[in-house]
């Protein structure tokens, strides 16, 4: 996983840089080492090796288990050292690696929406981000990314904006005992809200508080 991480990253950053306007903004937020939990909005299947690309940390991503079933999809999202999550129910296995990528002292990368918005519009979050914060302590970085949903199809013909803007990293004290539903879910609501921050105001949906950092 790490031989091959960093050549693919390497290699998606080259395209990006060729064949998009790509820009990264916040870069100095992001916490040199340590565990990290990176939250970031999502648009296209192309997320998980761009944020690699524009975060200089090494990032161990959850993915949805269907992109496992495609052999091609599933070269490309084990280069970046990606395991599968179901997003149907709590995926206790997919929990326990996420623990173990933290207590190795590297990043590790959800998506709270659990799946891609296809209209580019931030939707509601799941409880899995919120959870592992709420379990492990290790500091949540969000991210909001924009521009990628334009790859679909020959996008790359368009040579489209795409940033990754990141934000300040914040902290939760770790839970004592059992972990609340509602604690998760005030959790999560509020790193929808620090990603919507970070996102254009058509991109925020219902969580548009009026704090934005434009593209």
């Amino acid at each position: 996983m790490a031989k091959t991480y960093y050549p693919s990253v390497w290699f998606v950053k080259s395209l990006l840089l060729t064949l998009t306007r790509f820009q990264v903004v916040g870069g100095g937020n992001v916490p040199k080492t340590g565990p990290l939990i990176v939250v970031s909005n999502h648009l296209s299947q192309a997320d998980p090796p761009i944020i690699g690309a524009g975060i200089p940390r090494r990032i161990v991503f959850m993915a949805k288990e269907e992109l496992f079933r495609s052999p091609l999809m599933a070269l490309i999202v084990k280069g970046f050292g990606a395991f599968p999550v179901r997003k149907q129910g709590a995926d206790r296995d997919a929990l326990r690696q996420a623990q173990e990528v933290l207590e190795k002292g590297l990043a590790l990368g959800v998506f709270p929406e659990g799946t891609r918005s296809k209209t580019a519009v931030l939707q509601p979050g799941m409880l899995g981000a919120a959870f592992i914060a709420l379990r492990t302590g290790a500091p949540v970085l969000p991210v909001g990314i924009c521009g990628t949903e334009e790859l679909r199809g020959a996008g790359f013909l368009r040579h489209p904006a795409i940033t990754i803007n990141i934000g300040e990293p914040f902290t939760v004290a770790p839970a004592q005992g059992r972990v609340t539903r509602q604690a998760l879910q005030d959790l999560t609501a509020y790193i929808m809200e620090r990603i919507a921050q970070l996102l254009p105001p058509s991109y925020q949906g219902v969580h548009d508080k009026g704090v934005v950092v434009g593209r």
